[in-house]
């Protein structure tokens, strides 16, 4: 029985050891030395602009969908309501990534 415990035991620790480390190697690659950075500039608002058009330009680079850069830029730009308004600026976020 207590070959059986000590066994197991030893498969359970390799089995995890292995795994962890498959798991922090899949987790430390990079893609081709690219790493995202967020950099944030101010855009003037076009007639027929839409919060839904800037984020369809802004969103991809980012990782983002639609709604979540939306929600971003409704908060970092402190709007209550999704209009905004030609002549006006609004920041905007974009990935410039460095590699």
């Amino acid at each position: 029985m207590k070959k059986l415990l000590l066994l197991a035991s030893l498969i359970i620790l390799l089995g995890s050891g292995f795994c962890g480390s498959l798991l922090m190697n899949a987790m430390a690659e990079d893609k081709d030395g690219y790493q995202p950075v967020v950099f944030y500039k101010s855009v003037e608002i076009s007639e027929g602009d839409t919060l839904w058009s800037i984020a369809e330009e802004y969103a991809p680079d980012l990782e983002l969908n639609v709604f979540e850069y939306i929600e971003c830029l409704k908060q970092m730009n402190r709007l209550d309501e999704d209009i905004i308004h030609a002549g006006r600026h609004l920041t905007v976020m974009y990935n410039g990534a460095v590699g």
